[in-house]
């Protein structure tokens, strides 16, 4: 009876097949579902949400590329070479530069001075410079002592940082060997020698002073010099 009435009503049809148009119609999703996106400027990127996956959308860049080097500070004197024609440090000089930091972190110093840059060739071993002056009885056992009676002990507490500083009389002795470098003219790299003759010009430093007195003079640093000259001699 009320079928009946319905159907013999035409607006109530049309109210009754609109209804049911909705009905099939698919409801929206809720407010957490639909796609969004988030942005922020301190990551650099933004984010984009879709109710089934997540896009990230990452701006144009270049692949990230580690390099290690060895930083060249400028020297207090004039250099003749451009900065593209400087010289660079031979593989056994820069091994003894990162064995003087990790001699420096070990005795605990907050700072990478001449006496670590010593060390450092020494415990490399097979530059000409640690070869030279093992043979004239300077090892890296009595460096070690020489620099504990010098500068003492490191407070045992203390950490050093992971790549402790350059002293200003260590820094003074690298840009040494820089322009030492340059003087001489050719191509060949900077060496562990011109790192340790380098150490040596620096008369006040701890490294000079422990040189010193284990009987390394002016003319041992001459000597030297001669040798690492010689074309048959291997340095680095």
């Amino acid at each position: 009876m009320a079928a009946a009435r319905s159907l013999s009503n035409p607006s109530s049809t049309t109210s009754l097949i609109s209804q049911s148009r909705n009905q099939s119609k698919p409801t929206s999703p809720p407010s957490f579902l639909k796609p969004h996106s988030l942005q922020s400027p301190w990551l650099g990127f933004k984010i984009s949400f879709q109710p089934s996956k997540t896009t990230r959308y990452l701006p144009n860049h270049r692949p990230i590329t580690a390099t290690i080097s060895l930083s060249l500070p400028t020297s207090k004197t004039d250099r003749v070479a451009s900065a593209g024609k400087v010289p660079k440090w031979s593989r056994r000089a820069i091994k003894s530069f990162a064995m003087a930091e990790l001699e420096a972190r070990k005795l605990k110093y907050p700072t990478t001075g001449t006496e670590s840059l010593l060390m450092g060739i020494l415990i490399e071993g097979t530059n000409l410079a640690a070869k030279f002056l093992r043979a004239n009885g300077i090892t890296l056992f009595k460096v070690r002592d020489e620099t504990v009676k010098l500068l003492g002990k490191g407070d045992m507490f203390f950490f050093s940082p992971e790549h402790p500083p350059l002293t200003e009389d260590a820094q003074r002795a690298l840009d040494w060997a820089v322009d030492e470098k340059l003087k001489s003219g050719g191509d060949g790299e900077i060496t562990t020698t011109h790192l340790l003759l380098g150490i040596w010009s620096e008369v006040e430093s701890p490294g000079h002073k422990i040189l010193a007195a284990l009987g390394f003079n002016d003319a041992k640093s001459k000597e030297l010099t001669s040798m690492s000259s010689e074309p048959e001699s291997v340095d680095g």
